[in-house]
């Protein structure tokens, strides 16, 4: 069995390959996709009419794997704590160097409304009362490294303070407390299918945090995703998660067909993550986190090392030490169920 440091440093290489294999389709449909790239079969270039990310090289990360980096400089910053006022700085700042960079790749909606929101006066606690998409849940990631899935309610509290500011409603913040449970869970060691149930739990306590807003509930729609696309082949996981989950930036569309992946093609997580990068929509999101959950499990041993090379020669990322500090905190929080290997 791969350690625990492979694991958690595969978890933010899966984030940012998911990510990577997702860039140059992300916010197109999917028969434009197969017109304009052909079958997803690694790291592309960006086209240059790609909506958000035209012409950027084959490897580069999004938002997704930025913020989730950020997040995790927080976190470490901050021995574990997140300030949510700080939170909102440091993403209003993220965004402004994304605009001198001349990306389009900027703040969703219901982060940008909330970082408004907060510079109007209003409380943290209300700013994100709106926010159902899953800003939350791209880039929780290093609270599933950070906090031990045995501390289940110190968990969904490291997920609200990640949350509240920008998305503080239950469908939110049950996305994002699937998405760490499944990636602690994974880290820890768990096999794939308990780190999923780890994920249902999680997004019912989720659920019940934050301001109510109407949307499918996340951890019934994960329940029932796993079991419908469980033994499917990948042209028909392909149209059941496309055409009926669905891949939009609403958190229990893509977050859902996110797990519908781990669940259909966990022991294969290229195949996995190249189908997200075709299905259309928020892809870049969906591999994201379909690629943290699989890399927290797998390890970094276990993904495409060629891959994982090139998107971190790409962005200079150096995810190891962010895994080790992360891990630091994880220690603190008590011996993660005897699971030290």
């Amino acid at each position: 069995m791969n350690g625990i440091r492979d694991r958690a440093i595969g978890a933010l290489a899966g984030l940012a390959l998911g990510d990577a294999l997702g860039m140059p389709t992300q916010s197109m449909s999917r028969a434009r996709i197969a017109e304009r790239y052909g079958p997803i079969t690694g790291l592309r270039d960006a086209a240059p009419d790609q909506p958000i990310a035209p012409g950027l090289p084959a490897g580069t990360v999004t938002d997704d794997t930025e913020q989730a980096l950020l997040l995790a400089r927080l976190l470490i910053d901050g021995a574990g704590e997140i300030d949510a006022v700080a939170f909102a700085r440091a993403l209003s700042r993220w965004e402004a160097d994304m605009v001198r960079r001349g990306s389009a790749d900027l703040l969703g909606p219901s982060t940008k409304r909330a970082i408004q929101r907060l510079h109007d006066g209003e409380s943290p606690d209300e700013t994100g009362r709106d926010g159902t998409t899953n800003g939350a849940a791209m880039r929780i990631t290093p609270v599933g490294i950070a906090v031990p899935v045995t501390d289940s309610n110190a968990l969904v509290d490291a997920v609200v303070a990640a949350s509240r500011v920008t998305h503080n409603t239950g469908i939110a913040i049950a996305a994002a407390a699937a998405v760490a449970a499944a990636v602690s869970a994974g880290v820890a060691g768990a096999s794939l299918a308990d780190a999923l149930d780890a994920a249902e739990r999680a997004a019912a306590a989720g659920a019940r945090r934050g301001h109510w807003r109407a949307g499918g509930d996340v951890g019934a729609r994960v329940r029932w995703v796993r079991g419908w696309v469980r033994g499917m082949g990948r042209a028909a996981l392909a149209d059941a998660v496309a055409d009926v989950v669905g891949t939009s930036v609403a958190a229990q569309e893509s977050v859902v067909a996110a797990f519908a992946l781990v669940e259909a093609l966990g022991t294969e997580p290229l195949d996995a993550l190249t189908l997200a990068a075709g299905l259309g929509g928020d892809t870049d999101t969906v591999g994201a986190i379909c690629g943290a959950v699989l890399g927290a499990h797998h390890g970094v041993a276990g993904l495409p090392g060629d891959l994982v090379a090139t998107v971190c020669r790409v962005n200079g990322l150096d995810l190891a030490p962010v895994a080790d500090r992360l891990l630091e905190l994880r220690r603190r929080a008590g011996v993660d169920g005897g699971r030290r290997s």
